[in-house]
């Protein structure tokens, strides 16, 4: 069995960069997405630039059986994951009474059970290759979020599970990492209804850029990266601040950025 990396959400944004990362450091890597076409096109400017070719998978995460397709696909193949790099999700911008149940509940299946059955689906091929899990989490993770109360939710639980596995898993070799960007300007606030007002633009950082520090903490085996000086001097302020007054100014950004 072939050692791979296996990355979710690999067809554009962080996804995609941190594709483009571990092949340029010499791992052979696994494209999960919907969109076939881009993960195509990735995994050609990937073989194209020298490294491994990727094996391009079209999946749902969505789907109750999508991580046992994957796995079934991957054996297949004679691969076995060393690396799980946890990056599929989404997010959805409004009131979550006046949000649809059922896409919310999609958001909850993508960002939590997928992301949890796939951390735990690979656990011994990860140990034999004293490999690793990156989650995607975000600085949403740290607090309350009136406006997109769901996602918030869903990166909060990304951290928190992340963190307890790091602790868990370290015993067998397995490395653990929670990834959390600030605002990084993707596909992701078009989907989600968001738009990146002034303050959020200062603290934005280049998809590439929070991929090489993702990739960069995995192999130090740390347990949380916050990506960007000024969202991580955000998270740190935010332990001083009353849980009261940080979901008010929460609220008011999401109105403003909504023109509510």
């Amino acid at each position: 069995m072939r050692p791979v990396a296996l990355i979710t959400g690999a067809s554009a944004g962080i996804g995609a960069e941190l594709a483009r990362v571990f092949a340029a450091h010499g791992h052979e890597v696994v494209l999960l997405a919907r969109r076939a076409d881009r993960l195509a096109a990735l995994a050609a400017e990937i073989a194209a630039a020298g490294a491994p070719p990727p094996t391009v998978l079209a999946a749902d995460l969505e789907r109750r059986d999508a991580a046992a397709q994957v796995a079934a696909e991957l054996a297949a193949r004679g691969l076995e994951p060393a690396f799980v790099v946890n990056n599929a999700g989404f997010g959805l911008s409004g009131p979550a009474a006046a949000l649809s149940r059922a896409e919310q509940l999609a958001m909850i299946d993508l960002n939590v059970r997928a992301l949890t059955e796939l951390s735990l689906s690979f656990t011994e091929a990860l140990a034999r290759h004293r490999g690793g899990i990156l989650n995607v989490a975000s600085v949403a993770a740290f607090l309350p979020g009136p406006g997109m109360a769901v996602y918030y939710a869903t990166k909060a639980y990304v951290l928190s599970f992340s963190e307890a596995l790091h602790r868990e898993l370290a015993d067998r070799g397995i490395r653990v990492t929670a990834l959390c960007p600030g605002p990084v300007p993707t596909e992701f606030q078009a989907r989600s209804g968001m738009k990146l007002n002034r303050a959020a633009r200062r603290l934005a950082i280049p998809a590439a850029r929070a991929a090489h520090i993702g990739y960069d903490s995995l192999m130090r085996g740390e347990r949380v990266v916050v990506a960007g000086l000024g969202n991580r001097i955000g998270v740190v302020l935010m332990r001083f601040l009353p849980r009261s007054l940080l979901m008010r100014l929460v609220d008011q950004r999401s109105r403003i950025v909504r023109g509510d």
